[in-house]
C-alpha cells in the first residue's frame, strides 16, 4: 500500500514505516499528525487518482527539524573589483509514515 502526497510545492511517494524527508512543516517534535493532500492512492489491487485529491488521509510523525547540505552561490563580475559569496541551508522535517487511512 502506498500513496502521493504533496508537500511544500513538491510530491513525495509514502509507504507504511518508511521515513522521508520534506520541507519545513510546523509540527513539534514527536507529536502526531496527518497530511490530507493525497493526490494518489494504491493498495495493490485498487487505485485511485485524484482530482486533484483522493479521500485518503496519511497519517505521521515527527522525528524532528534538520538542516540539509550548504549551497555556495559566488557572484562575480570581471574587471569591476566585484564579487559575492554567500550561503543556503534549507531546513527539513523527518517524518514516519504510520498508516494511510482511507476515508471514503
Amino acid at each position: 500500500m502506498y500513496a502521493v502526497i504533496r508537500t511544500g510545492s513538491k510530491q513525495y511517494r509514502v509507504e507504511e514505516g518508511k521515513e522521508l524527508l520534506v520541507e519545513r512543516l510546523p509540527v513539534e517534535t514527536g507529536k502526531s499528525f496527518e497530511l490530507t493532500d493525497v493526490l494518489f492512492f494504491s493498495d495493490g489491487k485498487d487505485i485511485k487518482v485524484g482530482q486533484p485529491q483522493v479521500p485518503v488521509a496519511v497519517h505521521c510523525l515527527c522525528l524532528g527539524d534538520e538542516k540539509g547540505e550548504k549551497l555556495r552561490t559566488f557572484k562575480y563580475r570581471r574587471r569591476h573589483n566585484y564579487y559575492r559569496r554567500y550561503g543556503h541551508r534549507q531546513t527539513y522535517t523527518r517524518l514516519r509514515v504510520e498508516r494511510i487511512e482511507r476515508k471514503g
